[in-house]
C-alpha cells in the first residue's frame, strides 16, 4: 500500500486540477443516469418510490411514511447509552443554534434619510426537505445537524427523506432522533428518487420548497437538475477535508486526523497540507500499518482515497514551501473541513477565507465537530465553501425587505428618482411620482 505524495510546485497541472476539482467531475458522470429516475418520479410518484425501493435498497415498502409504530418500536430497541449520547449530542447542537437564534431581529429598521425608513423582516422558509444518507449504516448524526437547525429556525413543514433498509424500514436511530428533534414526518425513499419526491410531491411525500442535505453523487446531481423548481441548498456532496498542519503537529495524531474523513467514502477527498518534509515523510511511512488495522471495508476505503493513482483518488500528501503557500493552497481548494494544527493557530484564521469549518489544535480533532461539540457538520463540499456557508439557521430563514415613506421623504426622493428613471427609459416610473397626489 503507497500513499500518494505531491510536491506541489513540481505537480503536473493536470495533476493538480483533478485534487483540486475532486468528485465534482463523479457528479458531472451522473446526471444523465439520474434523469429517467427524476422522471418517474414526476409521473408515477408513490409507485416509482416503491420500485425504486425494490432496485437499489431490496426494500419491499408498505407504508411510505414511517407510522406511529415504527418511532415507538425504535425507541424500545435502542440501547440506552446510545439514546443518551445521541441526547447529549442534540443537546449541544440545540445550543449553539439557539445561540445563533438569539443574533436574528424578527424586524428592524433604520433611517435612511428625514422620511425615510428600510429594514428587513425575519421569516421562516415554509417548507424545507432534510436527506439523511445511510449507504452502509444509519447516520443520525446527519438528521440532528439539519432537523435541529431547522425547527428552531421555526419551519412549518418538516419532511425527512432517507433510503429504507432492506426489511422496508427505517434505522431505529434516524427515527429515535427524528422525534427527539420534533420532526414526525419521514418518508422511507432515498438516492435521486428521494429528492425528486420532495421537489415534485406525491400522494404520500410533501412538494417543498427547499433541500437540505449531504448525499451521494447521485443526490447531488439530482438537486442540480431539480434547481429549476427547487431550491436545492448548499452543493453537499462526498466529504473533502484538509489537515494543515507543521513540524509542531503530533505526527501519530496527524495519521488519524487525516483518515478521518477519508472513511466515508472512496469518493472522499482527503489533504495532508505541510511545508514540513519530515512530518509528510512521517505520514506517508506510518499511514498504511493505521490503514491495516481497520476493519473492512473502511480499510480498502482509505486505501483508495489516500493512494492517489486511480482516476477517482483524490487524497494524499502535499508539500509546499512554506506555510504561507499552504494557506493559499486552503484558500484554493476550499475545503469542507479544516484541521489547523500550527504554532499559534489563531494568528492564522484571518488567513483563511474559504473553508467550510475550522477545527483548531490537537485537542479538537474533525469527529468532535461531526458529532458534538455543537458546530454543524453539514458543510459545503467540492469548493463551495468559495461561496457558500455552514448550515445554520439561516439556512431555514429567509430575509424580507421593508421600506416606508412620508411624505417629507416622498418629496425628498421625487427628483433623483425621475432624473434616473428618465435616463433609463422607464416614464411611468417617473409619471408614478410626477403626477401622484400628494
Amino acid at each position: 500500500m503507497s500513499i500518494a505524495l505531491y510536491y506541489w510546485d513540481e505537480t503536473e497541472e493536470e495533476t493538480k486540477h483533478k485534487i483540486i476539482r475532486r468528485a465534482q467531475a463523479n457528479i458531472d458522470a451522473v446526471c444523465e443516469m439520474v434523469k429517467p429516475i427524476i422522471e418517474d418520479v414526476r409521473t408515477r410518484g408513490d409507485d416509482a418510490l416503491r420500485d425504486f425501493a425494490v432496485k437499489f435498497e431490496k426494500a419491499y415498502i408498505d407504508s411510505i411514511k414511517a407510522t406511529d409504530e415504527e418511532f415507538e418500536r425504535a425507541e424500545k430497541a435502542l440501547k440506552p447509552e446510545l439514546k443518551d449520547a445521541i441526547k447529549v449530542c442534540v443537546a449541544n447542537v440545540k445550543k449553539f443554534h439557539e445561540a445563533q437564534m438569539d443574533h436574528v431581529p424578527a424586524r428592524w429598521m433604520v433611517e435612511i434619510m428625514p422620511g425615510v425608513e428600510a429594514g428587513e423582516q425575519v421569516s421562516p422558509i415554509d417548507s424545507v426537505g432534510l436527506y439523511v444518507p445511510r449507504g452502509k449504516g444509519a447516520f443520525p448524526s446527519a438528521l440532528y445537524m439539519l432537523a435541529v437547525p431547522a425547527v428552531i429556525a421555526g419551519v412549518k413543514t418538516i419532511a425527512v427523506v432517507t433510503p429504507p433498509m432492506p426489511n422496508g424500514s427505517v434505522d431505529d436511530a434516524t427515527l429515535y432522533t427524528a422525534r427527539l428533534c420534533g420532526v414526525e414526518n419521514v418518508y422511507k425513499c432515498g438516492g435521486a428518487q428521494g429528492i425528486a419526491a420532495l421537489a415534485f410531491g406525491t400522494d404520500t411525500v410533501p412538494r417543498v420548497k427547499k433541500l437540505s442535505g449531504p448525499g451521494s453523487p447521485y443526490v447531488a446531481a439530482a438537486k442540480r437538475l431539480l434547481s429549476d423548481i427547487i431550491d436545492p441548498g448548499m452543493p453537499a456532496g462526498p466529504s473533502d477535508s484538509i489537515v494543515l498542519a507543521d513540524e509542531n503537529a503530533d505526527p501519530d495524531n496527524t495519521i488519524l486526523d487525516v483518515l478521518n474523513e477519508a472513511e466515508h467514502g472512496k469518493d472522499s477527498a482527503v489533504l495532508l497540507v505541510t511545508h514540513d518534509k519530515k512530518l509528510a515523510r512521517y505520514v506517508q511511512e506510518n499511514m498504511p500499518a493505521v490503514i491495516d488495522s481497520l476493519p473492512e471495508p473502511h480499510k480498502s476505503i482509505c486505501a483508495h482515497v489516500m493512494g492517489g493513482e486511480a482516476e477517482d483518488s483524490y487524497g494524499g500528501i502535499v508539500i509546499t514551501e512554506s506555510l504561507d503557500a499552504s494557506l493559499e493552497l486552503v484558500n484554493e481548494y476550499a475545503p469542507e473541513h479544516l484541521h489547523l494544527k500550527v504554532k499559534d493557530p489563531e494568528k492564522y484564521l484571518d488567513d483563511i477565507r474559504n473553508a467550510g469549518e475550522i477545527l483548531i489544535g490537537e485537542y479538537t480533532p474533525s469527529s468532535l465537530g461531526n458529532y458534538g461539540i455543537g458546530v454543524n457538520h453539514v458543510l459545503p463540499t467540492g469548493g463551495w465553501a468559495h461561496s457558500y456557508s455552514c448550515t445554520s439557521i439561516w439556512d431555514f430563514l429567509k430575509r424580507t425587505s421593508i421600506s416606508c415613506c412620508d411624505k417629507t421623504g416622498l418629496e425628498a426622493l421625487k427628483g433623483p428618482v425621475t432624473i434616473i428613471t428618465d435616463y433609463e427609459g422607464f416614464p411611468m416610473h417617473g409619471e408614478v411620482l410626477r403626477r401622484r397626489k400628494i
